[in-house]
């Protein structure tokens, strides 16, 4: 009987033990519950059904993906409505052998609107908790600052999340990076890492290897989230090999947002052989058409990963979280003892 090795390796991918470092949670906003939360909070949509919302998520580049993804924001506005949310992440996540996420969300998208910063939040952090008690995933909350807004308005949302610093790991910067640089947020980062928050930063996405470069030179950051366009430099790969800086890449993302043309030329396969410290995630997985293992599914078929391939994108994925060293220590041999097992030995 010949056996279906393509099919072998996706599910081995899919149950991998794996952590998610680059995820949006808005971007986890699915049609049909946005549907669900317009009418519960009788907000109009542009969208007739379901199918509407899907047909519409086809993207030139990121500010296009930028314009739909906050205008669906706009059903997000009671606690309840992020916890629900939040929870419809984890449960994916869980199917696809996330134990580890670490969260972006983005308060800013939210209180221009006049929603309250602790409504926000707390939805998000009720539901983390009852992921980690129900699922057993483990969580940290990654603050993003919106970058195309002021560095007056970004201070500000880091002096409101104040009083909820124990819920919050770190900072990150994400929206729409060309034309703001990494530079421009300096003084937040110095504040922010005051507090003892990890700093992070979006670079190197439509942003050339110069922000990179800045991120981590200017706001410290300690992972670069995307990173793809490392490659056009040399030495920053060199730099970036060296330290071992984890890069949270996002295959499908890149593709839908035309940083690359197809999977296929995306530079994922080859960060690795050059000893880059390259994780998979999903980014904003509604929009972007899969979460974590379907990113990991899609690269594998496109790129022609390998089983040693997915498990090092798995191994890396935890050794670049914020976990503390024996959490990664008891992950990793989780990991292990997964991919030993002998009826998984014959993936290729």
């Amino acid at each position: 009987m010949m056996r279906d090795v393509a099919g072998d390796l996706a599910n081995f991918g899919r149950d991998l033990p794996k952590a998610e470092l680059h995820l949006h949670i808005e971007g986890t906003l699915e049609p049909d519950l946005m549907f669900e939360l317009a009418h519960r909070n009788a907000v109009p949509l542009p969208y007739a059904s379901v199918e509407d919302v899907r047909r519409a998520y086809v993207f030139s580049d990121l500010q296009s993906f930028l314009d739909i993804y906050y205008a669906g924001c706009r059903v997000l506005l009671r606690e309840q409505d992020f916890y629900d949310l939040t929870w419809a992440y984890l449960t994916r996540a869980a199917a696809q052998g996330v134990r580890h996420a670490e969260i972006f969300f983005d308060p800013q998208t939210h209180t221009d609107r006049g929603v309250a910063f602790e409504a926000v939040i707390t939805g998000i952090h009720r539901a983390l908790d009852d992921g980690h008690d129900r699922l057993d995933i483990s969580s940290g909350l990654i603050l993003c600052f919106l970058r195309h807004l002021s560095v007056d308005a970004a201070m500000q949302t880091l002096t409101d999340a104040m009083p909820y610093r124990e819920w919050i790991l770190g900072v990150g910067l994400d929206s729409s990076e060309v034309g703001h640089p990494p530079s421009k947020f300096r003084t937040v980062y110095d504040r922010a890492r005051e507090t003892g928050l990890l700093p992070v930063a979006h670079a190197g996405e439509e942003g050339p290897p110069a922000y990179i470069w800045e991120a981590l030179d200017l706001l410290h950051a300690r992972r670069i989230d995307h990173g793809v366009r490392c490659t056009e430099d040399a030495r920053l790969v060199a730099r970036l090999v060296e330290e071992q800086i984890p890069l949270t890449v996002c295959p499908m993302s890149n593709v839908k947002l035309r940083v690359f043309p197809s999977l296929r030329q995306h530079n994922l396969k080859r960060m690795l052989e050059r000893g880059l410290l390259a994780t998979v995630n999903s980014d904003d997985p509604a929009y972007f058409g899969g979460y974590v293992a379907d990113n990991l599914e899609a690269a594998a078929a496109a790129l022609e990963l390998g089983r040693e391939d997915l498990i090092l994108l798995a191994r890396n994925s935890f050794m670049a979280s914020f976990l503390s060293e024996g959490e990664k220590r008891r992950h990793l041999n989780d990991l292990s003892g997964f991919a030993d097992q002998p009826s998984l030995k014959t993936t290729s």
